[in-house]
């Protein structure tokens, strides 16, 4: 009797365990797919957004929040849709054509996302009229309920403007423009004093 009792219990037992197994399987998947759907959501907005700021400014517009901020790094800040519109018909569209933009390796996590961008248009600038121009970049996206809060991104637009033909000392002053501004931030004040530098817990 004990015996065949001794031998149900590790039947249970190897029973139980086959259950807490099956559920953490369960709740692996469950990560993952749950994982991949955002990230496929978020590779899903960066085409649409590129796609739409090649289009025109009211078809990009609506995937900002309506205090959404547009940082662009030629042109600067533009805050809230109309401005945005408005941004991208009147520099994007006024000062070049033919536009391709894709970005690439997009990932995100939480509300914050980034991808690599690849970007090529045509000048429609005045005197530097069918000039070919690429350039790569890193763009920063800042979430919020499915839309984008705060648009950023880093590129040096050096390359752009000396595709351009601009002269050396206006891209020389860009640049130097550029440093001054960076150097002015507050979170660059400990690696200009060349103090260890604290990482956020």
């Amino acid at each position: 009797m004990l015996g065949r009792q001794v031998v149900q219990a590790q039947e249970g037992m190897r029973a139980l365990l086959s259950c807490f197994v099956l559920l953490s399987r369960l709740e692996r998947n469950h990560i993952v797919l749950t994982e991949g759907s955002h990230a496929m959501d978020f590779a899903d907005l960066t085409k649409r957004f590129c796609d739409a700021a090649c289009t025109g400014g009211a078809e990009l517009a609506v995937l900002f929040t309506e205090d959404g901020i547009y940082h662009d790094g030629f042109y600067g800040d533009f805050q809230g849709r109309e401005a945005i519109a408005d941004m991208i018909d009147a520099h994007f569209h006024g000062d070049a054509e033919d536009l391709v933009w894709q970005m690439i390796e997009p990932t995100c996590s939480g509300d914050r996302g980034y991808a690599r961008y690849l970007f090529g248009y045509t000048s429609r600038i005045p005197g530097c009229e069918g000039r070919r121009v690429v350039f790569e970049g890193m763009s920063r996206f800042h979430l919020r309920n499915g839309l984008v809060a705060h648009y950023t991104e880093i590129f040096d637009p050096g390359i752009g403007m000396a595709q351009l033909g601009f002269p050396p000392e206006r891209i020389g002053k860009r640049a130097r423009k550029s440093g001054a501004v960076l150097r002015a931030r507050d979170e660059m004040a400990p690696f200009l004093a060349g103090a260890p530098v604290v990482m956020p817990q």
